[in-house]
């Protein structure tokens, strides 16, 4: 059975601990599925298509990775896909907690989706998307903080 991971978010806009996430989760699973959660109630920074194009342009040289946009509850998605793995990363102990009560939950809700946790490397825990943003909104150079391969202006 081919093991198959869900990897969730926004990715407003994708930062190189995601691309870290990605790349070593793919010694864990035959395939992962970036996939880009859109929720109408809440507005994203970057319009949604520029972040696909980005995640669609940072792994195009991996075939066993695709990007998909979903809505609604991330287990039901999985579900819809046949993953059975939500793959998260943590970079800080608060991480660990939030997504350690997310990861209960879908367990009840569906018991046979596994989460799996990878460490974010020391050089990518002070990274998060909502920094990015916010050095971005005020006219700061992001390129040490998202993948190489893109430039945002």
């Amino acid at each position: 059975m081919e093991k198959i991971a869900v990897f969730p978010g926004s990715f407003d806009p994708i930062t190189r601990g995601h691309e870290s996430i990605v790349h070593r989760g793919l010694s864990l699973f035959d395939r992962i599925i970036v996939a880009l959660g859109e929720n109408p109630d809440k507005k994203g920074y970057f319009p949604i298509d520029q972040r696909i194009k980005w995640l669609e342009e940072v792994f195009q040289n991996e075939k066993r990775v695709q990007i998909k946009v979903y809505h609604g509850l991330t287990v039901n998605f999985c579900n819809e896909v046949n993953a059975s793995y939500i793959l998260r990363g943590l970079r800080t102990a608060a991480d660990f907690e939030f997504e350690r009560g997310i990861g209960q939950m879908n367990k009840v809700i569906a018991p046979s989706v596994e989460t799996v946790f990878i460490l974010s490397y020391p050089e990518y825990s002070a990274i998060s998307s909502s920094i990015v943003r916010d050095i971005h909104r005020h006219g700061g150079d992001i390129s040490a903080f998202i993948p190489t391969s893109l430039k945002i202006s």
